[in-house]
């Protein structure tokens, strides 16, 4: 099995704004994208890497 892509909060923000999220808000240290009835959460830290189930439930929800 392939392992996963270390990404930081900017990068997985930019696949997010490519494919067509817009941020809807923003509460605490998260910021919220929705897209349709599509919603992903992303814990904003500018160095941190995200933790695993983080990039992918973005990428799962990149795919559908």
């Amino acid at each position: 099995m392939p392992s996963l892509p270390r990404l930081n909060f900017k990068e997985a923000e930019k696949l997010l704004l490519e494919a067509g999220f817009r941020l809807a808000r923003t509460k605490g240290s998260h910021k919220i994208y929705i897209k349709d009835k599509k919603r992903v959460i992303l814990p904003f830290h500018k160095s941190k890497i995200l933790h695993p189930k983080i990039i992918l439930q973005v990428l799962k929800i990149l795919k559908t």
